[in-house]
């Protein structure tokens, strides 16, 4: 099987272009084009990536074998190890000898309790979760639905700390024994979000497609608000795999579908927290519109469409709104206005430090701001110091 150096070096071959002619279409240097073509490197960013094969006309996923994100920081992997255990517990075994049993009713006002924590809570949550799946694992069958619930919320949590595979693992769990196809599209939703952060953009468009496909209302007018909520977020997870994937005219299709969802529902749609904690409406499709051009290099679009944004009525969740504010903060960088990056980092940093401190994202942006500015302030360290990048 050949190198993604290799097939860089074919791609590039293939459109006649010199390496020096690559950098300058793709704003990657030549110096990196150099290394990877010869095995030097081995990886590099999936934003890199999909650089070079927008200039050379072709996917993403035909130059990178993916797996762009590290994995968990070592420190987390020790804060959850409970959590390992309690997923990997034999079933019906874990509250043996606890007592009274968990009931349904009872597992219920716990998780409502600690809801907040999934905005980003992450210590706290590697705290109770153990509990919440243990608790879980020991209802009967009339606990099924709110077991896959569990393992969903687990799932999600174990995607934002980067500990992919145990998330994988729960996920595929709570598919297994997933009660309706509104509960599946929850755990799908997870597992396509999971697929986006690793680099597998093939693997994340077609199952975001197929279920997209199946998901989709025969008359939209009848569908009730957590249908065209699970359409609608099935259509973003596919505009941003293809988006990514260097596949534009597919994710501009697939982001027009989630437009339509999102008139259908009028306004955001906050579903019930044990569907899902996602929203979704005309908020939601603004700010993946954003994204998208964020990703395809576009700062001067970000700034421009960040000032439409609709205010008011249901707030999407914590983690678009903070993906939106980086890719603010990335476009204001790329555009000189290092301050403002920086106060709009400090911004995330004291809502929700552990969120910021696992994205890479935001440790790239930090990277830029340093590269660029003559004097490394103390605002700038302090953001840095969270996303562990070493000025």
């Amino acid at each position: 099987m050949s190198t993604p150096g290799e097939r860089l070096k074919t791609a590039r071959k293939w459109r006649g272009l010199g390496q020096e002619e690559l950098s300058r279409e793709s704003g990657v240097s030549a110096s990196l084009i150099s290394k990877l073509e010869r095995n030097e490197r081995t990886s590099a960013r999936m934003e890199t990536w999909r650089s070079l094969a927008h200039a050379l006309h072709v996917p993403t996923m035909r130059l990178s074998d993916g797996l762009d994100e590290p994995g968990p920081h070592e420190e987390t992997v020790e804060e959850w190890a409970a959590v390992r255990e309690a997923l990997h517990a034999p079933p019906a075994a874990s509250q043996a000898d606890a007592g009274e049993p968990p009931t349904v009713a009872g597992l219920k006002a716990v998780i409502t309790e600690h809801l907040p924590l999934f905005k980003g809570e992450f210590s706290q949550l590697a705290q109770v979760l153990p509990g919440v799946l243990r608790d879980a694992a020991d209802l009967g069958d009339e606990g099924q639905a709110l077991r896959v619930r569990v393992l969903q919320l687990a799932g999600w949590s174990l995607t934002a700390t980067r500990q992919w595979d145990l998330a994988e693992d729960a996920l595929e769990r709570s598919m297994d024994i997933a009660t309706d196809r509104i509960q599946a599209a929850e755990t799908v939703d997870c597992l396509t979000w999971l697929y986006l952060r690793r680099g597998e953009l093939d693997r994340a468009r077609d199952v975001a497609i197929k279920w997209a496909d199946d998901l989709e209302p025969t008359k939209i007018r009848r569908a009730t608000p957590d249908e065209l909520c699970a359409w609608g977020r099935m259509l973003l997870r596919i505009s941003a795999a293809t988006i990514r994937d260097n596949r534009n005219g597919e994710a501009t299709s697939a982001m027009k579908w989630a437009a339509v969802a999102a008139r259908a529902l009028g306004a955001e749609h906050q579903p019930d927290p044990f569907v899902s904690l996602k929203t979704f409406g005309p908020t939601t499709v603004a700010l993946k519109v954003i994204e998208n051009a964020a990703v395809t290099g576009q700062p001067e679009t970000v700034l421009r469409l960040a000032k439409r944004v609709p205010k008011g009525g249901v707030r999407p969740t914590a983690s678009n709104i903070n993906r939106h504010m980086l890719d603010v903060a990335d476009a204001q960088a790329k555009t000189g206005d290092y301050s403002g990056a920086v106060t709009r980092l400090l911004k995330i940093k004291s809502r929700y430090p552990e969120w910021l401190g696992n994205q890479r994202y935001a440790g790239d942006v930090v990277s830029n701001i340093a590269e660029n500015r003559r004097l490394i302030t103390p605002e700038l360290r302090e953001v840095a110091s969270i996303v562990r990048v070493p000025l």
